[in-house]
């Protein structure tokens, strides 16, 4: 019997495996990314983005990126 999916809310906020986060750099700058977890992004400060994180996986797409002076 498969597993039922998980609702959006849960799988919006999916864990993201430390390691990945070790190891991803931003693909604009290639400097270091910070965690928010309240966001649920990769914050890149040198490049004033935040990609998104959905369903765990982080979309490192600048297109898909959120400016950080945006809401």
């Amino acid at each position: 019997m498969a597993d039922a999916p998980l609702p959006a809310e849960t799988r919006a906020h999916a864990p993201v495996d430390p390691r990945l986060l070790e190891i991803l750099v931003c693909p604009v700058t290639r400097q270091p990314l910070e965690y928010d977890k309240v966001r649920n992004e990769l914050v890149s400060r040198a490049a004033g983005l935040a990609y998104p994180i959905r369903d765990g996986i982080p979309i490192m797409l600048p297109d898909e990126a959120r400016p950080l002076d945006q809401p």
